[in-house]
């Protein structure tokens, strides 16, 4: 697995997932984002606090992760940044585990790293630092060029879940909640290789689970990030957000056949909440 240092010395984590699961070229990979954002029916309302939204391949979940993203455009001139919670799928441990990565590289540029903020969540004793679980994971990743044509400028705070509990995962969220500068993107899918009415029948249960912030209905057989949903949940509940689904779909629906599936779904969370001062 590819690992980068500029001439400044700074550690950039590089783009690992180009070429896979999103395209490689920087035009048409913009291009190819653009289009999805552009078949989103207008929103209305203010800007989410946070997005649960697919890390599949593109082609299968772009559409869908797009319906989350558009959401965001309001914020574009207010956020400026982003915590990236998403399942790790190629390293356990025990807690969550950040980066010491100064950025994170994607066709369309580099974003650096929140150092401030990552030093805060640092201080929490299930917060770890482990490059081993972020250089090959593509959950935080996939969503990096999404937010970099959405938002004109943000730093990002990249967290993975490892063997860790709700309650572990809220108290992160909160130490990093803050203001109208900051939101929460959290990285799953839905359900994995069931045939197309099953896994409609069950992305629909958790959808419906999702909305309710009803985070112990939520299995890792349904959403294999269903640790981060369920510490977002928790946070929503504490700082009485509401949560709704603005596209629910699967594999069979965009690009792939439907004897099996994976399904995906696209929810922002949005309300009145405590503001907590975290530095920018």
């Amino acid at each position: 697995m590819k690992t980068s240092i500029n001439s400044a010395n700074q550690f950039i984590r590089p783009a690992n997932c180009a070429g896979r699961f999103y395209p490689a070229d920087a035009g048409q990979l913009r291009r190819n984002i653009e289009t999805c954002l552009a078949a989103v029916s207008p929103t209305v309302g203010g800007v989410p606090k946070a997005i649960i939204a697919p890390h599949a391949g593109y082609v299968y979940s772009g559409p869908i992760a797009a319906s989350a993203y558009a959401c965001l455009r309001a914020g574009t001139q207010t956020i400026r940044r982003v915590v990236v919670i998403g399942p790790s799928h190629y390293s356990d441990f025990e807690g969550v585990a950040t980066s010491a990565a100064d950025a994170f590289e994607s066709p369309l540029g580099v974003v650096p790293l929140d150092a401030a903020a990552i030093a805060i969540a640092r201080q929490m004793p299930q917060v770890i630092v482990s490059e081993e679980a972020h250089l090959p994971e593509h959950s935080i990743e996939v969503h990096l060029p999404f937010l970099q044509v959405v938002l004109e400028s943000f730093r990002l705070v990249p967290l993975l879940v490892g063997q860790a509990s709700e309650d572990e995962v809220s108290e992160v969220l909160d130490v990093l909640w803050g203001g109208e500068e900051t939101v929460i993107v959290v990285s799953s899918d839905l359900s994995h290789y069931h045939d197309y009415a099953t896994a409609c029948k069950l992305d629909l249960q958790t959808s419906r689970a999702i909305e309710s912030l009803a985070g112990e209905r939520i299995e890792n057989s349904v959403a294999c990030g269903c640790r981060p949903i369920r510490g977002l949940l928790r946070a929503a509940r504490q700082h009485h957000l509401r949560c709704r689904n603005v596209d629910l779909r699967n594999s069979g629906d965009t690009a792939g056949s439907r004897d099996r599936v994976v399904g995906y779904g696209a929810f922002v969370l949005a309300g009145s909440s405590r503001e907590v001062e975290v530095p920018c």
